[in-house]
């Protein structure tokens, strides 16, 4: 297949400009193509991992990817899909922000050699312009009525949108200029709640260019759909929060249990999105969704696959490690301490200074009994497990075999209930 070809295949195309005259560029050459980040935190999330792996896919399709750090857009804001106005961060905290991304980015493409990715940072060409020419020169390409209609002001409008959001396109479409001029740039990709912003970028384009009927000064938009689940809800939320890419905001196995509790309705879709596996490995997963659901064939692929293309291989070993401990019999005394922490990262926990209590004051002191003598009759009836194994010792006092890495011990009450006991 060719690369639109797969895209279509895959369900990643939402909406392009030209189809005709897009398939034959790319056909024809090596096409330079961006999209951009706003560093509105210190790290992406699992959201947007789509337009990074758009931007791999096209460069392993031998074109060539700029990743744009928005350093100057971040201090603006996008109105694109808000309901309200931005909380708007101080400079320095966006270039620590728009830092932390470059560094985030530098790891799914490559940027080696010549034709490699290139990372940008429109602050560089934004951060000295003034006000008087961003007025004359690019501001007067933009009609009011043009700006109104896009759906990201007109959503808007009843509920009030700023000039300095309702600049942001106006930016964001100087950007694709800038970069269609410096960089010989010819696409912009973006999710489709961009593509407002998009087309207003190829119609500056267009003006700016001198050159409206010339086919050298021809550009291209492309938006993928947004990721939402079968049940409408948006891909990438939790209770506790956004995934993120960043492995001390989301540990790799938080980020490998996320996937492999994927719902069956959805996990195809999301091999198709998020893999490079083949159309023949994606539809021979499908038949097993189908037909052995209760095996999670898919779920264990997309786990995979996605674990390792983020964190790596040794992050992807040691999530299913802990993984196996937790929910496939394994041992967890052989766990590391650092792989209690992310395993049992949000269970409650209780903090000890004596090294050789006793397991019923511990019960007790920890909260997983109410009292001493529930604390008997747990371990009496079975329901106290030490690191997985069941404890019926009612003098049983902790020891160093206890003890994982000689810092902590899991205890579980019951089937479910499971506490993280530190040791100073």
């Amino acid at each position: 297949m060719t690369l639109l070809e797969d895209l279509q295949f895959r369900g990643l195309v939402n909406q392009m400009t030209d189809e005709e005259g897009l398939t034959e560029l790319l056909e024809k050459e090596s096409v330079t193509l961006y999209c951009g980040f706003d560093p509105t935190g210190d790290s992406l999330h699992i959201g947007h991992l789509l337009t990074i792996l758009m931007l791999r896919r096209f460069q392993l399709a031998g074109h060539k990817p700029l990743a744009l750090v928005g350093g100057a857009t971040g201090l603006i804001g996008d109105p694109s899909g808000k309901k309200a106005e931005r909380t708007l961060n101080e400079q320095g905290v966006v270039e620590e922000f728009s830092n932390k991304i470059k560094g985030q980015l530098s790891r799914f493409l490559d940027f080696g050699g010549e034709d490699g990715a290139k990372l940008v940072n429109n602050y560089d060409w934004i951060g000295s312009m003034s006000v008087i020419d961003f007025l004359r020169d690019v501001g007067k390409n933009f009609g009011l009525n043009y700006m109104l209609a896009k759906d990201s002001v007109e959503s808007r409008i009843a509920s009030g949108i700023s000039f300095t959001e309702f600049s942001y396109m106006i930016l964001q479409s100087y950007d694709f200029y800038q970069l269609f001029k410096e960089e010989n740039c010819k696409l912009q990709i973006g999710g489709s709640d961009q593509w407002g912003n998009i087309t207003a970028g190829l119609e500056l384009i267009r003006k700016m260019s001198g050159q409206e009927d010339d086919e050298r000064a021809k550009a291209f938009g492309f938006t993928i759909p947004l990721v939402t689940k079968s049940d409408g809800t948006k891909f990438g939320k939790t209770e506790g929060g956004a995934i993120w890419l960043d492995p001390e905001k989301t540990s790799p196995y938080e980020f490998y249990q996320f996937l492999i509790n994927t719902e069956d309705q959805d996990v195809v879709k999301f091999l198709k999105y998020f893999t490079f596996l083949s159309k023949e490995e994606i539809e021979a997963l499908e038949v097993e969704v189908q037909e052995r659901p209760h095996e999670r064939a898919a779920q264990k692929r997309l786990a995979e696959e996605l674990t390792k293309f983020v964190h790596g291989e040794a992050a992807l070993k040691q999530a299913e490690k802990i993984s196996t401990a937790l929910f496939g019999g394994g041992d967890l005394k052989q766990l590391t301490a650092a792989e209690v922490l992310q395993g049992f990262k949000d269970v409650p926990s209780h903090t000890v200074n004596d090294s050789e209590i006793g397991l019923v004051d511990l019960l007790v002191e920890a909260g997983i009994s109410p009292s001493k003598r529930q604390a008997r009759e747990d371990i009496k009836n079975g329901a106290v497990y030490i690191n997985g194994d069941r404890c019926q010792e009612m003098d049983k006092v902790m020891e160093h075999e206890d003890k994982i890495d000689g810092q902590f011990t899991i205890i579980r009450r019951g089937k479910k209930k499971f506490y993280l006991v530190r040791y100073e």
